[in-house]
């Protein structure tokens, strides 16, 4: 099968959740071979264990998320759900990375691509956790990136809200007339991004049409935030 990422090895992780799904679908319609992850890569040594026994990789889809703490004040925002962020959304992205790049470095190409938040570029209230997580993503995206440049290695980030989800976005809650009130307010698009508009970025990230972008966080957020 002949496409964008033709011959290409791409690993997903949490593959079944949030981008995963739609992520893996059009991947595979592009040519890819896809890894589908789906443990638990807070547990010690799971990410190292997950790069060994992968083989190459020449795509790395960090697809990290987290429960969600929203709707809670700093003042009572405890140790052990700060510290959880941490856990699911920042440590697994440098352990990966860390395991990864030797093989990339020594063939001098591959691409990671994150999905991340635009809340790390947005101050929004009570979600202090989350935000902060979500803003180390893009501080490790930025660093990293520029340091593998030299070697052909890009990595960047989608800084992503307002795109179509189940957990985030309920039938219930999209047909709300409330909601929808509130979408055309915040989002000067006035809707939803569909899974597959998201997956169609990375696609752009994880081939070889991007290779002049480097330690990018960009916004897909349908104007939600601009930078």
């Amino acid at each position: 099968m002949t496409g964008r990422l033709s011959g290409k090895r791409v690993l997903i992780t949490q593959a079944d959740d949030y981008m995963g799904p739609a992520t893996s679908a059009l991947f595979a319609t592009e040519g890819a071979e896809v890894l589908l992850d789906r443990s638990d890569l807070t547990q010690p040594r799971a990410c190292e264990t997950l790069i060994e026994t992968s083989g190459r990789i020449d795509v790395l889809i960090a697809n990290l998320a987290s429960v969600n703490f929203s709707g809670i004040p700093a003042t009572d925002l405890n140790d052990d759900d700060w510290h959880t962020t941490f856990d699911m959304m920042v440590h697994p992205l440098h352990r990966l990375c860390r395991a990864l790049m030797p093989q990339m470095i020594e063939r001098k190409a591959g691409k990671v691509v994150v999905y991340g938040s635009a809340v790390a570029l947005k101050g929004l209230k009570t979600v202090t956790a989350y935000s902060a997580a979500r803003a180390a993503q893009v501080g490790y995206v930025q660093s990293l990136g520029v340091e593998v440049a030299p070697h052909n290695i890009q990595v960047n980030l989608i800084a992503q809200n307002y795109v179509e989800n189940p957990v985030y976005y309920p039938d219930t809650l999209k047909s709300n007339e409330k909601f929808q009130a509130s979408l055309k307010r915040q989002v000067p698009l006035g809707r939803l991004a569909t899974a597959e508009e998201d997956a169609q970025f990375a696609l752009f990230l994880a081939s070889e049409e991007s290779n002049f972008f480097v330690g990018q966080a960009i916004p897909f957020s349908g104007g939600w935030i601009q930078r």
